[in-house]
């Protein structure tokens, strides 16, 4: 009989989770997750006094983690314990992966199929065009993080062993190797200090950098690259996003260094190779992940505004990080070159731009812009702090970047609510979110008469 109930009550939850799409379950997978990380962060066993963290604190750290940010309201190397800073280790893992690649792993190793409603879930995750070859992309994404981080948690490790002992120097090479691959931005440094004591550390910086800029350019696009290993045969996904972000790497770190270079807050005390050191590694950052090697509150306003500028376009589709994305930088730079030379398509190395893509990007582009007005504005009534202070705040958390001018141990508990909705729509991208909450999408079956009106 109890067995009977069981199977019925089974029966109603698969139709109840049957019935939402899977921009719902993204939606509904990554609460449930932040939801678990609350619980478990706000445990006495989680801090380092024993004491039970507040509830807002461990909820907004668990957004933070599961949505890969790196903002933080209490100092994550003090104040949680080693079982609190473990929690947020597999917080980032499965937030940056997505619960979809998780559960992929354990279906592999129990030996079940993936079927077609899970397949259209990390079509959706993995932003996909189609659902083929999404679950050799699942298995590829797994071995690709898991070698990447393991080689690189060993090399941290072996740099920090003589520093923090051999205990403490793997936790920290493994910690740190999985905050940068998924562009999360955690450190267990201390007193809210990131890499800064490791400003013109060769190894770190070289380990840290390169590992946000594989998590951050997509793993579509790294294994594209590995396959293909050929500029010719790349996809024009491949070649765009190669392109760009490149682009803003060289043009991050030039202006950066420009900008810094006589700073005594920032560049001016190191020698030359310490500041293109920290110019190469905040150029890096601003993108994708929130750690730091200087002091951003002390930086000149030209360059923390360009920081904001970088945060807002973010990393690449299919990556962990977050932004409007590079390709979506990309299409909106061709649609514009083709009005400017008078073309009637938008064209990218000889091939032509589909007009749905066009539109996605100006979407995408239009409510990335409105979310960061709208949480700036409520920022700037529940806040006391400057414009750009919130300004920089408010990207950030959008952007699920995690750098911060100083407000973010300073919001109020609204502040703390909104920053974490931020970076909770940030992660999933705000036309995710629309397609959970919005009514079923249906085509037109007819088209209205066309109208010119003036622009411009």
């Amino acid at each position: 009989m109890a067995g009977t109930k069981r199977r019925i009550n089974m029966k109603k939850y698969e139709n109840v989770f049957g019935r939402l799409s899977p921009a719902q379950i993204l939606v509904v997978g990554f609460a449930v997750l932040i939801l678990i990380g609350t619980i478990l962060l706000s445990l006495p066993i989680a801090s380092s006094s024993g004491e039970p963290t507040p509830v807002i604190d461990a909820f907004f750290t668990s957004t933070s983690a599961v949505c890969v940010t790196g903002l933080v309201v209490v100092d994550t190397g003090t104040h949680y314990s080693l079982f609190g800073q473990t929690v947020i280790l597999f917080l980032i893992q499965i937030g940056g992966l997505g619960f979809m690649t998780m559960g992929t792993l354990f279906a592999f190793l129990m030996g079940k199929r993936i079927m077609l409603r899970e397949r259209l879930i990390m079509q959706e995750a993995y932003n996909q065009q189609t659902i083929e070859g999404v679950v050799r992309l699942a298995k590829m994404i797994l071995a690709i993080t898991f070698v990447i981080e393991g080689i690189a948690a060993a090399i941290l490790a072996l740099r920090w062993w003589p520093e923090f002992g051999l205990a403490r120097g793997i936790f920290y090479g493994l910690f740190h190797s999985i905050s940068a691959f998924n562009n999360a931005g955690f450190d267990l440094m201390g007193e809210y200090r990131s890499l800064t004591p490791f400003v013109s550390d060769v190894p770190v910086n070289i380990i840290i950098t390169v590992l946000v800029i594989i998590g951050g350019i997509g793993f579509g696009v790294t294994m594209d690259v590995y396959r293909k290993r050929c500029w010719r045969k790349f996809t024009l996904h491949t070649k765009l996003v190669l392109s760009i972000s490149a682009a803003l790497l060289l043009l991050g770190m030039l202006l950066v260094f420009v900008l810094e270079y006589s700073n005594v807050k920032t560049l001016g005390q190191l020698s030359l190779s310490g500041k293109l050191q920290a110019a190469w590694f905040q150029a890096v950052i601003p993108r994708t992940a929130g750690f730091n090697t200087i002091d951003i509150s002390g930086m000149r306003n030209a360059t923390q505004f360009l920081f904001i500028i970088f945060m807002f376009i973010g990393a690449s589709s299919g990556s962990t990080g977050g932004g409007i994305k590079t390709s979506t930088l990309g299409t909106l730079i061709a649609a514009v070159w083709a009005q400017i030379k008078g073309k009637n398509d938008a064209e990218l190395f000889e091939r032509r731009l589909p007009k749905e893509i066009i539109f996605r990007a100006l979407t995408i582009t239009m409510a990335s812009l409105s979310l960061v007005v709208f949480v700036t504005m409520l920022l700037s009534i529940t806040e006391k702090s400057d414009f750009l202070t919130i300004l920089f705040e408010a990207t950030s958390a959008f952007g699920t970047v995690g750098l911060s001018m100083g407000l973010t141990t300073k919001l109020s508990l609204w502040g703390k609510i909104i920053i974490a909705l931020t970076m909770y729509v940030g992660r999933l991208g705000p036309i995710t979110v629309a397609l959970a909450v919005a009514q079923k999408q249906e085509k037109a079956v007819y088209r209205y008469a066309e109208e010119k009106i003036m622009v411009g």
